[in-house]
């Protein structure tokens, strides 16, 4: 039975997430009965990353195995066949090996979040940015998130609902940079708490609007303490960019 690595790409905003569930559509559900529209198997897909409703992902990774031994190139087009009209893509299939996991095999995660900063409402960047009409300062942004860049308990930045069994994780890089109104974002790190980078996005707007300097910043993560979390910024600038394997 041939295991195919998926890598998909998806607008969240009409999905109630990447992961199945009862009465409400997913980015699964979608991709699972597409595979099921073209084989005629039924097949469950396992997912680097399970992003939440509203975040959306460039390069989604996914793991599904089936009966028979398709052209990698049948995979992909016939799956985005059957995904029309929803607005997600297969952007690349590759025959795997036996002991592949989309999920425990992954080596890094890398994500973004898009801010725009003005005043004006936003078009072709609605739903896929924050939009924050403060003036920030990303340069102060940059410094303060370097706080929490390593190995730290992530107890302040972790949703009551994550399932780790630790908040201890390891953040290898944080870069936040401007390009005229828009600031991005980036972070990479072996795997993220549940709601990891949209608390860090939303004390880090605390820095950029001067209400919290990178000393605040480092004594919520000290505190060890959800209370003490800027808000969470919302789901609809956060994007799964790229997942990292051996080679």
């Amino acid at each position: 039975m041939p295991r195919f690595k998926l890598t998909i790409e998806y607008d969240g905003t009409e999905y109630a997430g990447w992961q199945r569930q009862a009465g409400q559509p997913s980015v699964q559900q979608a991709i699972e009965e597409a595979l099921a529209g073209f084989s005629g198997e039924t097949a469950t897909l396992q997912a680097a990353g399970r992003t939440d409703a509203g975040v959306h992902a460039l390069g989604q990774v996914a793991h599904v195995d089936l009966t028979d031994t398709w052209e990698t190139g049948t995979v992909r087009g016939a799956v985005n066949a059957h995904l029309r009209p929803h607005a997600i893509a297969i952007i690349g299939v590759e025959i795997a090996p036996d002991d592949f996991e989309a999920r425990f095999s992954a080596l890094r995660r890398h994500y973004r979040y898009r801010i725009i900063n003005r005043r004006a409402p936003l078009t072709v960047d609605r739903y896929r940015a924050w939009q924050v009409a403060r003036p920030l300062d990303a340069d102060a942004m940059q410094d303060a998130a370097q706080v929490l860049v390593g190995r730290h308990d992530f107890s302040t930045f972790r949703s009551a609902h994550c399932q780790s069994r630790s908040p201890v994780k390891s953040v290898d890089r944080i870069a936040v940079t401007r390009s005229g109104e828009a600031i991005t974002l980036a972070c990479t790190a072996r795997s993220f708490l549940h709601n990891q980078v949209r608390s860090f996005v939303g004390s880090l707007k605390l820095v950029g609007e001067e209400k919290w300097s990178a000393a605040d910043l480092r004594d919520a993560l000290d505190a060890r303490d959800r209370a003490r979390c800027g808000p969470v910024a919302p789901p609809d600038g956060l994007y799964l960019v790229a997942v990292d394997y051996p080679d």
